[in-house]
Order: structure tokens, then C-alpha cells, then sequence
């Protein structure tokens, strides 16, 4: 049987994970050009920076709850055999989704969070036809993590619950 707590654990982590994600898309820089007041050259000016460490919070929560599912479960590959069947496929497939899922959050979150944190400092001098480029993260990117934080929150809940079920079935076997 899956360990409720572990369960409840995770969903709250990657709960807190996806509203970070969230706000993190919500709360992305912006930048603008301004001109100095002697009207010489302009430069670019941003807003708050606080979605980079929203990005990097709802990373670091991700990583947590998936460093305690797969603990628990010793990582599909370490530990007792699993019984054979349909519990132990799908925990395979779902394992093997999650990795996948797992990769797809650090391009897009941690990849996302340092690009919001960079920012241009470009000065442009007596060309006014080309302002400079103010260089933001692209609307969606935190979206995006957010979306595929929701998606592997979904499979690792069913990744553990079908790998405790392989496991139970092969310690109590009914034969």
C-alpha cells in the first residue's frame, strides 16, 4: 500500500510548486526604454526581478517532491524485485514519463528563471531610430513549466502508487 503520507507530502509540494510556476509567468520582467533627461541616449529600465526566484522556488519544491517519491520507491531500480504484471508496466512507463517530464521543467523553469534575471544594459547614443533591445523571456516559457509541473505531479502520484502496488503484490503474493 502507498504510504498516504508521501503521497499527501507530494501533492502539497507540487501544488505549492505549480502556484509558484504560476506566478512566476504572472511576474515576468519587463523591460522598456527610457530616455536619460538630457535626452543624450537611452537605456532600459526593468521591473521586478521576482520571478526569477519564483521559477527557482517551484524548481526546488519539484525537485524536493520528486527526490521523496523516488526514495520511497528507490528509484524503480534499487531495492526488492517488482512482481511481474500489469502494476509493474505501468509504473515502468510512468517512471520513464516522469524523467522525460522532469527534463522538460529544467529547460523550461531554471532555463527561464536565469534568462529572466538576465538583463541588457545597452546604451544607445545619438541613434534614435533604433532603441535599444530591452531583452525579456518569452510570455509562456513559465507557463510552460508550470504546465509540465502540474503534468508531472499527476504521473509521479501514479508512478508511486503503481510501483507500491508491484511491490505489495510481489511481498503478499496470492497464489
Amino acid at each position: 500500500m502507498a504510504s498516504k503520507l508521501v503521497v499527501i507530502i507530494v501533492f502539497i509540494l507540487d501544488l505549492i510548486a505549480v502556484g509558484l510556476a504560476i506566478a512566476a509567468e504572472q511576474r515576468r520582467s519587463v523591460g522598456k526604454v527610457v530616455t536619460d533627461t538630457e535626452k543624450t541616449y537611452e537605456y532600459c529600465v526593468y521591473g521586478t526581478d521576482i520571478a526569477t526566484s519564483y521559477g527557482a522556488g517551484a524548481f526546488l519544491l519539484l525537485f524536493i517532491s520528486q527526490v521523496l517519491i523516488m526514495s520511497a520507491s528507490r528509484c524503480f531500480c534499487c531495492g526488492k524485485s517488482l512482481n511481474p504484471g500489469g502494476s509493474r508496466a505501468c509504473a515502468l512507463l510512468l517512471f520513464l514519463i516522469c524523467c522525460l517530464y522532469n527534463f522538460q521543467i529544467v529547460v523550461c523553469l531554471l532555463a527561464a528563471s536565469i534568462r529572466n534575471a538576465y538583463h541588457t544594459k545597452y546604451r544607445k547614443m545619438w541613434n534614435i531610430d533604433n532603441p535599444p533591445s530591452c531583452e525579456v523571456i518569452r510570455k509562456g516559457v513559465f507557463a510552460a513549466g508550470a504546465a509540465f509541473t502540474l503534468f508531472t505531479a499527476i504521473v509521479s502520484q501514479f508512478y508511486y502508487v503503481c510501483y507500491s502496488r508491484a511491490r505489495d503484490a510481489y511481498q503478499n503474493p496470492s497464489y
